[in-house]
């Protein structure tokens, strides 16, 4: 058994304070966008697809095998997504909410409890929340949330509303970097400032609505999230396993393992193409630009308590830099000076996202 710190709570949990929607996809046309709108339905087609996996020697140096490898078929079954050919604009609508930081959902050590009230109320009073919030602002100006459907667009329009606050802001997309958060622009500022009254509990919670328009031109496919396809493999049958979970690409083998299966299902709601919570929120939570390789990377990645890039393979806040979010967590709230306010916006940023961050028993 490891020794454990009577100072830090063993069970701690914190509840997500922005929540988003699964994102609903609609296809339009650009000069009636805000009076026409469309669902977009999944398409299913049966494609035939050419080797294209990386070969052993044996049979890439060898003609005879290559020619016979290359004669197999690749026949897949998938989902796509299409506009139709007399839309021109995809439309993407959600709504999100915001909500006070406030104590531990779960802690079970009374003076921890207190110390990290006290962290988060110290906080508040010194930042208020303003860095947070511009960063979630800027990723919803910026339409980082589109994904791959922002790629390629010719115009992108973001429309966010506050019904409560009888207040709107209009952005273009491509105003607004991905890379930094430098742009002092009033519009962004202006959402930002409710975002911050939200997250410090000046107000109860902020409600948005977000539309994004995005031309992307007649008949233009569209990349709704994709459904995780695991097949498990065991002695008598495989099974599929569908998660909601954020988009992934599994490998060609499992999938080709359970014939006559699609090997690419994307994800939809009352046969409306649509696109995870979980992958819209990854998106307005890449706002850490303080973890130690930025000046290298130059671009910011999602907060996460080690700094976890899953399609790169990589973490970017490891144990041993001493930047990760337990080691700055466990000084930060037991009154302990981190040094520098950026450690402090990411401790507090890691916990607008939640999670459980108990300690274990074990090592």
């Amino acid at each position: 058994m490891a020794k454990k710190d009577s100072g830090i709570a063993s069970v701690l949990a914190f509840e997500k304070r922005m929540v988003p929607s699964d994102g609903y996809m609609y296809e339009t046309r650009w000069d009636v966008r805000q009076e026409e709108k469309t669902p977009i339905r999944l398409a299913e087609k049966s494609v035939r697809g050419t080797i294209s996996n990386r070969l052993k020697n044996a049979v890439k140096n060898d003609p005879a095998k290559l020619n016979a490898e290359v004669e197999k078929a690749n026949l897949q079954t998938v989902d796509s997504a299409s506009l139709s050919m007399e839309c021109d604009t995809l439309k993407l609508c959600f709504t999100l909410k915001f909500l006070p930081v406030q104590q531990p959902s779960a802690c079970n050590n009374e003076e921890h409890y207190q110390k990290i009230n006290s962290m988060i109320q110290a906080y508040k009073d010194r930042y208020g929340f303003t860095e947070l919030a511009k960063r979630y602002a800027f990723n919803i100006a910026n339409g980082r949330f589109l994904w791959r459907n922002r790629v390629g667009a010719e115009r992108i329009e973001i429309i966010v509303t506050a019904k409560e606050l009888e207040a709107q802001w209009v952005f273009n997309a491509y105003d607004y970097s991905l890379r930094d958060f430098d742009d002092e622009d009033t519009n962004v500022l202006a959402l930002a400032s409710c975002i911050a009254d939200a997250l410090c509990g000046t107000k109860p919670y902020l409600f948005l609505e977000v539309e994004a328009n995005v031309l992307l031109g007649r008949g233009q496919e569209v990349y709704p999230s994709e459904e995780l396809v695991l097949v498990k493999k065991s002695e008598k049958k495989a099974n599929v396993l569908l998660d909601h979970g954020q988009e992934i690409y599994p490998s060609e083998e499992l999938v080709l393992d359970k014939k006559g299966k699609k090997s690419k299902i994307l994800y939809a709601v009352n046969d409306t193409a649509a696109m995870h919570s979980q992958k819209l929120g990854n998106a307005l939570r890449t706002i850490d630009t303080w973890y130690p390789e930025y000046d290298d990377v130059l671009r910011p990645i999602a907060i996460e308590t080690y700094g976890a890039v899953t399609n790169l393979g990589k973490a970017y806040r490891p144990g041993t830099s001493k930047k990760d979010f337990y080691t700055l967590f466990d000084k930060y709230s037991v009154g302990e000076a981190l040094g520098c306010e950026e450690d402090e916006h990411y401790v507090m940023a890691v916990l607008v996202r939640g999670g459980v961050f108990g300690q274990g028993g074990k090592e």
